[in-house]
């Protein structure tokens, strides 16, 4: 006959067993360790600074492309935010005569890069000043709201460009497939503006190489678990309300 207490630690270790498994996340790219990235990553200087600002969303998102571009790019800001009207590191970066400042957002009034020739590139930037450029990291929605109410950023000069082919973000579901990704928009903006030394060694594509072992890996995780139904999972099944 078994004692209370063993049965106690019976009960226990049946709970342990049947509880979701827990993920160990990497603390540089908050990606659980099959798929962390981190080992792919050389950093490089693009010549441009880039200030990302993400939202609060895109935070928590462990396939955030703005943080992951962060990681690679050399004298870049991650802030988090969704109004950056009176954010004090935004307003010293904006309000410094050191750089040129523009934020990389399509819509009325922005300059279409793609449509110009490099000469008409360059005269688009002041050639004594350093490049700093703006790029908001969140959905579309988001991403437009952020720059709305934001009104140290709503007068920036903007630029854009034309994509030239389907984004490869495979993982999660775009508006369209030439809508591009933090990262990929990143790349696609060294293409056309960054110095001779950045383009002619393709350092820059570093970013789509990171980028898009991310993209496999998970694709991986994707049809591993598609090939196991009832496996291993690191998700809680919902249990189903009863329905009226």
């Amino acid at each position: 006959m078994i004692s209370q207490l063993q049965q106690y630690k019976l009960n226990r270790l049946k709970l342990v067993e049947q509880a979701a498994k827990t993920r160990i996340l990497c603390v540089r790219c908050l990606q659980p360790d099959y798929g962390c990235y981190c080992g792919h990553i050389q950093r490089f200087d693009p010549k441009i600074e880039f200030v990302i600002l993400i939202h609060p969303i895109e935070v928590r998102r462990r396939i955030a492309t703005g943080r992951m571009s962060h990681l690679i790019l050399e004298n870049s800001h991650l802030i988090s935010g969704e109004n950056y009207t009176d954010h004090p590191l935004v307003n010293e970066l904006i309000q410094s005569q050191s750089h040129q400042s523009v934020i990389l957002s399509p819509g009325q009034g922005s300059v279409d890069l793609t449509t110009l020739t490099a000469e008409e590139r360059k005269g688009v930037f002041l050639p004594e000043k350093p490049l700093r450029i703006f790029v908001l990291d969140g959905t579309w929605a988001t991403a437009g709201k952020m720059l709305r109410r934001s009104e140290n950023l709503i007068h920036l000069p903007r630029i854009c460009f034309t994509p030239n082919r389907p984004s490869n973000f495979r993982v999660r579901k775009q508006p369209a497939v030439t809508y591009y990704s933090t990262i990929e928009a990143i790349h696609q903006t060294i293409e056309l503006i960054g110095d001779h030394e950045t383009t002619s060694n393709r350092s820059h594509d570093h970013l789509l190489y990171v980028f898009d072992q991310m993209v496999e890996r998970q694709l991986e995780f994707i049809r591993a678990s598609q090939a196991r139904p009832g496996g291993v999972t690191y998700r809680r099944k919902r249990e189903r309300k009863p329905g009226p």
